[in-house]
């Protein structure tokens, strides 16, 4: 019981930290925020924020899903599910999830810090790249073709590029809930799209 509570106290330490810099830096930019500046706002010593964070570029990539996601998606689906769908079906559910929780509306302001950072630019390439090892080495675990896993997840990294793409098109700056609703069925047209051509591709 009582380590329980002391997991939760943690886990809410780290949320109150993670939220408190999300917002420092949509606001002022990564590189402009240091990480004493963090610690101060959410009223914790530095070596808190370090204890839950190793480095500054964790405070803004809090969450791992969108590149962790689709290998353990592959290891968790039945053997005769295809993969594409599994990928697919992944890819919606961590879309409409951001809706749901709000993250949609800050979107383009998270995009644009990334692109204004050049430490972040180089976090997100690094775990781009994590993103299809893992898918790669998830794919061979369940059928050994590793040129075609390789392909795969490389076509899937370079369609999560592409839809970000399009969500960035289609998604109006200040959005309202209404058109919060509209760029994310425009986004859900451009996913069939693309995993049809995907699927294609792989054929």
């Amino acid at each position: 019981m009582e380590l329980g509570r002391r997991e939760r106290k943690k886990q809410q330490t780290r949320q109150a930290i993670s939220d408190v810099a999300t917002e420092l830096f949509l606001e002022r930019g990564f590189d402009a925020v240091t990480v004493a500046e963090v610690a101060r706002a959410a009223d914790v010593a530095v070596q808190t924020v370090f204890n839950h964070f190793p480095a500054k570029e964790d405070l803004f990539f809090d969450e791992q899903g969108w590149w962790t996601g689709p290998a353990q998606a592959v290891r968790e689906a039945p053997a005769e599910a295809d993969p594409v769908d599994v990928l697919e079906t992944q890819y919606l559910q961590g879309t409409r999830e951001r809706l749901k929780v709000g993250h949609l509306a800050t979107w383009k302001q998270f995009v644009r810090t990334i692109e204004g950072s050049p430490a972040l630019l180089a976090r997100r390439r690094l775990t781009a790249d994590e993103l299809e090892r893992s898918l790669t080495a998830a794919l061979d675990e369940r059928a050994p073709n590793h040129l075609r896993n390789r392909l795969t997840a490389a076509l899937y990294a370079a369609a999560q590029k592409v839809l970000e793409e399009r969500l960035m098109a289609v998604l109006p700056d200040d959005a309202s809930p209404a058109e919060l609703d509209q760029a994310q069925r425009e986004l859900e047209r451009a996913v069939a799209e693309v995993f049809a051509v995907l699927r294609s591709g792989l054929g």
